[in-house]
């Protein structure tokens, strides 16, 4: 027998440390903040002090178009827990108190289907979802058996428990999600500590102690106001306590990195090389809105950041410099326990918010400030991406990806069939430029076989026709509109899919009404791990907020195109209690009555009522001032996205579907019946 030699021992030996290495579970952390925006250095805003959350955007890859598909707190987190949107999974508004919504008792959650894998399941912080057998966790410290304020607010309560989590005995894979009650409102139901609950915890008479953190107070000088929000005053004061909210989650006082800020007036420089090696330079405004990384837009994707601080004259200020170590706050201190436990590296992080800032134009609206959300995703096991930045759109709900990509007009066609109740069809499409006035197009046929006549309309919009007995072929001209490359409809990815994919969990058939099987309306997010995604496409769905605020909206967004429909455009947009109470709004109702300036970018009146259709696009018009819904040079464009809008509607079978020209007949094969009522 030939005498093995140290070469081959040591080769068996990296074997089994290789399949060692591989047998350890793969774990997720979900990080998500409460209306949290992009009040982060990690997304431009260089007035508010985040260094852990800057550090994680540093291992991970950071996307600039994710967005909610609904902008209300229960329904968001019930979408971002079973994939569904929150008409089908029947999470229509607010779980808590008199509003009551629940998702429907078959649904398949995400949380329930991690359990039946054998992955042990984990929430720290605030729920607001239910029922509690549709969503059942191993582990659960949430409202519904402490103070919100406890384990959604108090840090050192959160690290605590993550600690308790980690060191229960048990080997199997884990799934935890920390869900921070910071910076939601609280000025309508605990208002004694301020507006976003600035003061809970700081160590004043009366307001407790956290004692991991050191609270840190704004200037409401130093703020930096977005678009949408009034610039006075009172809600620079506002926007100075939510900042000093986000601390909780995230602060440079007593954390591992101080920043020194430039004065007031003075911008940040972020330099950015992209994938040929080219340095981009962008100044960032004295005002910019505070959303997704400006440098970006110039560099393209794949971007890998750098951040520099420099004067007015841009002369270099300091550098981020490390501090003796301290305890972190919020994220950082999560992401210390983690790394402790040593199961930091076996973890994908995922770093979101459930909707949008509790402004005006934000939570309870579909426009950007409403949907537009922070995202990161930090793989240990892609760290090629670390520090680069994602162009794809991307939702913490997307429309269904099952089976190959639909590029181009096909896709457009067949949305466009199915929403004017048209059969089988076939597309012949031929490019051109459009004319010098007004967006690029391309023109083409759709051919579609066209009703009988008098046929009834079956599977459109109300009063629409449909394939029936006799039918002929027929062509329909299209005018597709071509944003900065070839038009694609490819859709976008969201969270479930992408956890249910890192722990190779398989999603099950089943139906939650009758026998029609649910599609997961999403796909993962890990292949953009690996390469950029083609995704351009993102839908939204709102329904209700508080159980009085029915007001269904539904949107599609098409790379810088945005649709948004008001089915109850006739009646007032309604408010929200906690943004009711809160002083920005307080002071908009106040200087509007007044008729003195308000300092916004609408009138309360053009906030109020809103047109049926709204469509903008955002490459030229970013604040959404311009509605394009009546524009002909947009009538083809606007006509693609109804159609888009509708087939996801019928895909996610929507209720709300027919409305608000008909009426739902919900039989073996669902109908939209006219009400002739104008609409």
């Amino acid at each position: 027998m030939r005498r093995r030699g140290p070469v081959f021992w040591a080769l068996l030996l990296s074997l089994g440390l290789c399949r060692a290495h591989r047998a350890r579970p793969r774990n997720v952390l979900l990080l998500l903040a409460d209306d949290g925006g992009f009040e982060s250095g990690a997304y431009n805003n260089s007035a508010i002090s985040t260094p852990h959350l800057d550090a994680l955007a540093r291992r991970s890859l950071t996307f600039r178009h994710a967005f909610s598909s609904v902008s209300s707190c229960s329904p968001s987190r019930a979408s971002l827990l079973t994939g569904l949107p929150q008409h089908q999974n029947g999470m229509y508004g607010l779980h808590q108190g008199v509003h009551h919504f629940n998702s429907f008792d078959r649904v398949q959650s995400l949380p329930l289907l991690l359990r039946q894998a054998g992955v042990r399941t984990g929430i720290i912080g605030k729920k607001h979802v239910g029922p509690e057998a549709v969503y059942p966790f191993d582990f659960a410290y949430t409202e519904e058996n402490g103070s919100v304020l406890q384990v959604g607010r108090n840090i050192t309560r959160i690290k605590l428990l993550v600690q308790k989590f980690l060191q229960t005995q048990d080997a199997r894979p884990f799934f935890l999600y920390v869900a921070f009650h910071d910076p939601h409102r609280c000025g309508h139901s605990q208002p004694q500590y301020g507006p976003f609950c600035e003061k809970f915890g700081n160590g004043e008479s009366g307001m407790g102690r956290i004692p991991d953190w050191t609270p840190q107070t704004y200037d409401p000088q130093d703020v930096l106001v977005p678009y949408f929000v009034p610039d006075t005053p009172a809600a620079r004061a506002d926007l100075a306590a939510q900042y000093t909210t986000i601390g909780r989650m995230d602060q440079g006082v007593g954390g591992l990195y101080h920043f020194s800020w430039a004065p007031r007036g003075r911008r940040e420089v972020r330099e950015a090389r992209n994938s040929s090696g080219q340095v981009v330079r962008l100044l960032a405004p004295s005002r910019p809105r505070p959303g997704p990384p400006q440098a970006v837009a110039a560099a393209g994707a794949g971007v890998q950041r750098q951040l520099l601080v420099q004067g007015c004259m841009g002369h270099p200020l300091r550098h981020p410099s490390p501090l003796s170590p301290a305890p972190p706050a919020g994220i950082g201190l999560v992401l210390q326990e983690l790394r402790g436990a040593g199961v930091l590296n076996d973890t994908l992080v995922i770093f979101t918010s459930d909707n949008g800032v509790p402004f005006p134009s934000g939570r309870t609206n579909l426009y950007w400030p409403g949907t537009a959300e922070p995202l990161l995703l930090s793989s240990p096991e892609h760290r090629q991406r670390w520090g680069q930045v994602s162009e794809a759109y991307v939702s913490l709900l997307g429309k269904r990806g099952a089976g190959r990509s639909q590029e181009g007009p096909r896709c457009l066609c067949r949305g466009l069939a199915q929403h004017q109740g048209l059969g089988p069809w076939e597309e012949s499409v031929v490019a051109r430029h459009g004319p010098t006035q007004g967006p690029p197009r391309a023109r083409g046929l759709c051919k579609a076989q066209m009703p009988s006549p008098g046929h009834r309309g079956v599977r459109g919009g109300a009063g629409s026709a449909a394939q029936g007995a006799g039918s002929h072929r027929a062509a329909v001209p299209l005018e597709l509109p071509s944003l900065d490359g070839p038009l694609r409809c490819r859709v976008s990815a969201d969270l479930t899919p992408t956890i249910l994919d890192w722990f190779s969990v398989p999603y099950p058939s089943y139906a939650i009404f009758g026998s029609k099987p649910v599609h997961l309306t999403g796909r993962s997010l890990l292949p953009a791990l690996e390469a950029e995604p083609p995704w351009t496409t993102v839908f939204g769905s709102q329904s209700l907020h508080e159980v009085t605020m029915a007001y269904p909206m539904r949107s599609v967004q098409q790379r810088e195109l945005r649709l948004v429909h008001n089915l109850h455009f006739q009646a007032p947009f309604p408010i929200d209690q906690d943004l009711y109470v809160s002083p920005t709004f307080q002071d908009l109702l106040n200087r509007t009555a007044a008729g003195r300036p308000t300092g916004w970018y609408k009138s309360l009146g053009h906030y109020y009522y809103r047109a049926r259709w709204e469509l903008y696009d955002r490459s030229r018009d970013p604040h959404e001032t311009r509605n394009l819904a009546a524009d002909p040079h947009y009538a083809q464009a606007l006509a693609l996205l109804q159609a888009q809008l509708a087939k996801w509607q019928w895909d996610t079978q929507d209720p709300w579907v027919c409305a608000p020209g008909g009426v739902l007949e919900d039989r073996l094969s669902p109908q939209c019946r006219p009400l002739h009522n104008g609409l």
